[in-house]
C-alpha cells in the first residue's frame, strides 16, 4: 500500500505532547468529575499533553449489563451522567486542564447507542434493521464465533440525516464545553466519509484533534490524527514474555504490514481500558514492573505519540471491572516520576516529536537479539536509545562492551 497524501494540518499543541486516558468511574473513590479535577494539578506536573477522557454522558438503562453499564451505551449524547456530576462540573474540569497548559479530548462513540436513547422512537431510520426489519443488538459475525453486544444498537449511516443528527451532538461539546476534540470509538465501523464531513466542519467551530480506535491509513487522509499502533503493542508483550526479541521490533519498526503516511501519528501504549479489563492488567502483560517500565520506555521514544492509562503510575495488579464500581488500588504513585521524565525527554528533543515533526527510527545492529538499540536524528540533535529486552544483564560488544542490567536502557 502507497502512503496518502496529507490533506490536513495538526493542531500545533500536538506536535510534541503525549496523552493521559481517564476512567471517571474508577480513577478516585468518588468516581465523580469534581474528584477528578482535583487530580489535574498532578497530571501537569507529570507533563501530561492531551486528557483522554472516557464517555461521561449518562448509560442506557434497558439491556444494560452489571449493575452500572458499558460508558459506551449512551442514552443522551449531549448529557453527563449523574454519577459523574454535571455539565457544569465537566466544564470545570475543561477549564481547569486549560489553565494548566493541557488539552482535554471526549470520547465519542458513533457506531451506536443505548437501546433506550431518544433516537430509537424519534428517528428509527437512524438505525440498522435486521431481515424482519427489527432493531437489533450490533452484532459481529466475521469472527470465528459471532460475537454480540447486547446493550447496544448499530446506527445506520446509509442515512443522511444521521451525518447531520450525529455532528450536532458532537458540536455541542465543542460550543458548549470548548473540549479540543475527540477520541473515536471502533471508527473503522463507522463509515470513512462520514468522519471527513465531520472533521471539516468541526474544524471550522475550532480547530480539534481526532484520535481514532482503528489502525487503517483511510483514516488519516482527511478526518484522523492518529490511530491505534496495536502492531507495536503486540510486539512489546511478547517481548516481555519472553517470546519475542530486538528482530521483532525491527521488523515492526522497519518493514510494518501497513505504511502509513509520514505525517500520520500512531498512538503506542503499553495497555488502556480494554486491555486493562479484557485482556490482562499490566502485571499479567508484562510480568514485573522493570519490563514493564522497558516497554514503557519504548513507547516514548519509537516513533508515535505515547499514551498512559491513569493508574498505570502505580503499576496495575488488576484488572479493573467495566461494569462496576471498581476504583483504582493507587497505591504510592511509584512511576510518575518515572513518566515525568519519559515525557519531558519526548518534549526536549525534536527528533522524537510526533508524526512529520519528529524523526524516523533507524535500528542500530548491536550483536545480540536481546538488546534493541535504534537512534532518531542527526548530528547534535540526535538521540539513540538502547534496551535490554530480558531480565539479565546483557553485553554490547558492538559498542564498546558497555553493558545494561536487567530490562535497562539507556538514552543519550
Amino acid at each position: 500500500m502507497t502512503n496518502p497524501a496529507a490533506e490536513f494540518a495538526h493542531v500545533p499543541w500536538s506536535h510534541d505532547t503525549s496523552i493521559y486516558e481517564v476512567n471517571v468511574r474508577q480513577y478516585t473513590p468518588e468516581g465523580t468529575l469534581a474528584a477528578f479535577e482535583r487530580e489535574l494539578p498532578r497530571l501537569a506536573q507529570m507533563g501530561v499533553g492531551i486528557v483522554w477522557l472516557m464517555p461521561v454522558q449518562p448509560i442506557g438503562v434497558k439491556e444494560r449489563k452489571g449493575t452500572l453499564g458499558s460508558y459506551y451505551a449512551i442514552r443522551d449524547y449531549t448529557a453527563v451522567n449523574p454519577e459523574f456530576g454535571t455539565l457544569d462540573d465537566f466544564r470545570r474540569v475543561v477549564d481547569k486542564a486549560h489553565a494548566l497548559g493541557m488539552k482535554l479530548i471526549l470520547d465519542w462513540v458513533a457506531n451506536h447507542t443505548a437501546w433506550d436513547h431518544a433516537w430509537a422512537t424519534s428517528h428509527p431510520a437512524y438505525y440498522k434493521k435486521n431481515a424482519q426489519g427489527q432493531i437489533f443488538p450490533v452484532t459481529f459475525t466475521n469472527g470465528p464465533e459471532p460475537e454480540y453486544w447486547t446493550d447496544v444498537i448499530g446506527l445506520d449511516y446509509t442515512h443522511r440525516p444521521l451525518w447531520d443528527a450525529m455532528l450536532g451532538e458532537m458540536a455541542f461539546w465543542l460550543k458548549e464545553t470548548g473540549i479540543d476534540g475527540f477520541r473515536c470509538d471502533v471508527a473503522g465501523l463507522v463509515p470513512t466519509p462520514f468522519w471527513e464531513f465531520a472533521r471539516e466542519a468541526l474544524d471550522r467551530i475550532k480547530p480539534v484533534f481526532m484520535l481514532a480506535e482503528w489502525s487503517e491509513p483511510e483514516l488519516h487522509r482527511k478526518a484522523f490524527d492518529m490511530t491505534y499502533d496495536w502492531a507495536l503493542y503486540d510486539v512489546l508483550k511478547k517481548v516481555a514474555q519472553g517470546q519475542g526479541d530486538a528482530r521483532d521490533l525491527q521488523a515492526c519498526v522497519e518493514t510494518p504490514k501497513q505504511r502509513f503516511p509520514r505525517d500520520a501519528y500512531r498512538m503506542t501504549f503499553t495497555g488502556n481500558h480494554d486491555s486493562n479489563s479484557w485482556h490482562g492488567c499490566d502485571a499479567e502483560l508484562y510480568g514485573s514492573r522493570d519490563a514493564f517500565q522497558a516497554m514503557a520506555v519504548l513507547t516514548a521514544t519509537l516513533p508515535g505519540m505515547p499514551l498512559i492509562y491513569g493508574g498505570q503510575e502505580a503499576f496495575f495488579e488488576k484488572r479493573l471491572k467495566f461494569f462496576e464500581k471498581d476504583p483504582i488500588d493507587w497505591k504510592d504513585r511509584g512511576l510518575a516520576g518515572f513518566y515525568g521524565e519519559l515525557l519531558a525527554l519526548k518534549r526536549r528533543h525534536r527528533a522524537l516529536w510526533n508524526g512529520q515533526f519528529g524523526a524516523d527510527a533507524k535500528v542500530v545492529d548491536t550483536g545480540n537479539p536481546a538488546v534493541f538499540r535504534f537512534t532518531r536524528g542527526e548530528g547534535a540533535g540526535r538521540v539513540t536509545v538502547s534496551v535490554n529486552l530480558t531480565g539479565r544483564s546483557q553485553a554490547l560488544p558492538s559498542i564498546g562492551g558497555a553493558a545494561l542490567m536487567p530490562w535497562g536502557w539507556r538514552i543519550g
